[in-house]
């Protein structure tokens, strides 16, 4: 607050728009597995460079056969969109709370955090379809995904070993070499779901789920690769699905109606990539006003910031669709 009353005009400078960016994405499951970055322009061009597979060929002596391998070169593009976010205190607000002046500090941190928490929704679930002030502005990675990457459709079925199996299957084979960068990520219920579903691992239903699994936990032990922990980074939760880290995003949707015949109950999903496939551009030129409004004897603060998202290589986005969650 003590920056943005003065003849900056409200743009924060580099070092403090660094730091408003690095509590935001502290704040943030989803940013601390993803690729940030800090944008200088309103738009951005990354470049990426491919190759195709098999290109080694066996060799004939003294012999030009003419063929040369090709490298292709791509862009993913940034481009930003504008939010905003307002607030205001009242002086009385300010004279009889406990906290007294620092109110106006503490409720600007909890601003920042709102803004981490509604960034994470919109990066996941934004559609321009839709007719929400804040999901409308651009399109999340689901949809993202859903359109162009790699579909696997679980018809209803609820979560079990199996799930994560059709997931990892879909996964196009070159980029299982790189299996220790791959994570899963889902959201709470899902999650909640996989551990609830180790008491069984062959089961695919509800009603069988909660069946003790017959014989050993050796299988269970195997599943989980250890005891069930919250350890490793941020959204961790102890299950690594032969081998992958299953990470939790909260927000992530999971009162999601079905899209297959007939339907019934909340479904969520079930992603597969590696973190910096997800790529989150927020410009650097964040602007934060306060104003003080002498007819509502009250001090207003408007928080503008432009981000961006993509996907690098939707080849290797995985997403699982209908996946049912438990009916308790």
């Amino acid at each position: 607050t003590s920056v943005v009353g003065n003849a900056s005009g409200g743009l924060l400078n580099a070092e403090q728009s660094n730091r408003f960016i690095d509590f935001v994405v502290d704040q943030s499951n989803l940013m601390k597995n993803s690729r940030v970055v800090r944008m200088r322009t309103p738009t951005m061009d990354i470049d990426k460079v491919s190759v195709g597979t098999r290109l080694l060929a066996l060799a004939t002596e003294a012999t030009d056969d003419g063929a040369n391998a090709a490298v292709t070169f791509a862009k993913v593009s940034l481009s930003t969109v504008k939010l905003r976010l307002d607030w205001n205190i009242s002086t009385e607000s300010l004279e009889d709370n406990i906290e007294g002046a620092s109110l106006e500090d503490h409720i600007a941190q909890i601003m920042a955090r709102q803004t981490a928490n509604d960034l994470d929704d919109l990066f996941i679930s934004g559609n321009t379809s839709s007719n929400n002030g804040l999901i409308k502005a651009l399109d999340g990675f689901i949809k993202l995904s859903k359109t162009s990457g790699q579909v696997q459709d679980l018809a209803g079925v609820n979560v079990s070993r199996s799930v994560f199996d059709k997931v990892l299957r879909k996964m196009p084979t070159k980029y299982l070499q790189r299996r220790n960068d791959l994570r899963f990520f889902s959201g709470a219920g899902v999650v909640q779901d996989t551990a609830f579903s180790l008491q069984n691992p062959n089961s695919a239903t509800a009603a069988t789920a909660g069946a003790p699994a017959p014989g050993s936990t050796y299988g269970e032990q195997a599943f989980m690769n250890g005891s069930i922990r919250a350890n490793g980074g941020p959204g961790s939760t102890g299950l690594s699905p032969y081998g992958i880290p299953l990470v939790e995003i909260p927000l992530m949707p999971e009162t999601v109606a079905g899209d297959y015949s007939p339907t019934s109950g909340s479904h969520g999903y079930v992603e597969l990539t590696f973190p910096n496939n997800r790529v989150v551009g927020i410009h650097r030129d964040i602007t934060l006003y306060r104003e003080f409004k002498p007819k509502t004897d009250s001090i207003e603060y408007t928080q503008f910031m432009r981000i961006a998202s993509n996907i690098e290589n939707l080849d290797s986005y995985v997403i699982a669709k209908n996946v049912k969650l438990r009916t308790l």
